[in-house]
């Protein structure tokens, strides 16, 4: 029993650990588990990009989803995949058949990739509440949202219940979590398993449920580290995966709720948690709305990368790149927001992106991000200059 709890321990610690410490490990083991970059090719149908991920072999499953919903390619079903060498990752790009290149690295593989019509991403984005003494953090969200919160609180509709028992769990886990999971992600959906987050997270954090005329509606497992009083949403579900509980300001009423909670409770700051690197990613909107930082992450993911390239400029590369505005790094590591805008697509700037921790935002031209010496055809000359901002980490 004893071996089972470290194990269990250790394995939720590598993945989502923080300090020097396990992202130094991470680093040595990657560089020895990952002598070979793996590649997806994720082949569309007409009208959509080919679109590869290749690199580090977590984001087969944290991000290639993501762009094959985006972009509206093929799904997991039919994918092909195969390994390459690292050195070799720029000249397959070329060579390849995909419109677009997604690669996940570590920044030391950096001088191995494509460098011309790319962007430099960080792998993932953290969002995180500061919390400080006398918070109001109804402050934090729009008049909308303080007056509809503030009529369904007055008609006793909503209040918070922190559980704490294993049939809690057990209800919150089953009933909820993966419910959601499977509603909204289907056969993508990835969690931390049953007894982990039982171990890991319920027994080392706190167990919310937001009830709504008493009935219990949302719920959200946290994780509590005591030494810098963070209070971390690991995860969340709604009452049998049903969408209708997103709506009508439910799910905005949870997040409120737990905020209000840890500001009472000598929280220092509440990590909403992580989401791809896109001003398009519905998490991201949604939970800019609190008015978070944004961050590289703690974890091993603070020195990985996504590198997008574009290997051939066709419709469907351009309107994913319009419709899909990317959180990319400058020469000076800070995080910036990249619009892109041709002249029959206009900057999707109804996305918004200011929040702490965003620098600025950029509105790149795809004529001249594709083709800045005014030459054609793609692919690309992997000895044309990237736009002079771009982090080349």
């Amino acid at each position: 029993m004893m071996v089972d709890r470290l194990w269990t321990t250790s394995g939720y610690l590598w993945r989502n650990g923080e300090g020097a410490l396990i992202r130094g490990a991470h680093r040595s083991v990657d560089a020895v588990t990952s002598r070979h970059a793996v590649w997806v090719e994720s082949r569309g149908a007409d009208g959509t990009p080919n679109l590869v991920y290749a690199g580090l072999p977590e984001g087969i499953h944290l991000t290639l989803p993501f762009l094959e919903q985006q972009t509206g390619s093929a799904s997991a079903a039919a994918r092909t995949s195969s390994r390459r060498r690292w050195d070799s990752l720029s000249t397959e790009a070329a060579g390849s058949d995909a419109d677009l290149v997604i690669t996940g690295h570590d920044t030391r593989h950096a001088r191995h990739l494509p460098q011309a019509r790319s962007l430099t991403l960080p792998f993932r984005v953290s969002l995180v509440v500061a919390l400080g003494d006398g918070t109001d953090v109804l402050q934090r969200v729009s008049r909308k949202d303080r007056q509809q919160f503030a009529r369904q609180q007055r008609s006793s509709r909503w209040n918070l219940e922190v559980a704490g028992t294993d049939a809690d769990f057990a209800y919150f886990y089953d009933r909820m979590h993966m419910p959601t999971m499977r509603a909204r992600h289907g056969g993508s959906a990835r969690s931390e398993g049953r007894a982990i987050a039982r171990a890991e997270i319920f027994r080392k954090g706190m167990l919310f449920f937001l009830r709504q005329s008493g009935e219990r509606v949302v719920g959200a497992l946290c994780r509590v580290k005591p030494a810098g009083k963070t209070l971390v949403l690991r995860l969340v579900g709604v009452a049998d995966g049903d969408p209708a509980h997103y709506r009508g300001g439910t799910y905005t009423a949870l997040f409120l709720h737990v905020l209000q909670w840890a500001a009472q409770h000598g929280m220092a700051r509440v990590d909403l948690g992580g989401c791809e690197p896109f001003i398009s990613k519905g998490t991201f909107q949604f939970k800019r709305k609190f008015h978070p930082e944004v961050v590289l992450p703690a974890n091993h993911f603070r020195h990985k990368r996504l590198r997008v390239t574009v290997v051939r400029d066709t419709e469907p590369v351009r309107r994913f790149l319009v419709e899909n505005p990317m959180i990319a790094l400058d020469t000076r590591n800070r995080l910036t927001a990249v619009y892109f805008h041709d002249g029959r697509r206009p900057a999707r700037a109804g996305l918004p992106w200011r929040t702490a921790g965003m620098a600025s935002a950029v509105h790149l031209d795809l004529d001249t991000f594709l083709h800045p010496d005014g030459a054609a055809p793609l692919p690309p000359r992997h000895d044309t200059p990237p736009a002079t901002w771009l982090a080349q980490q």
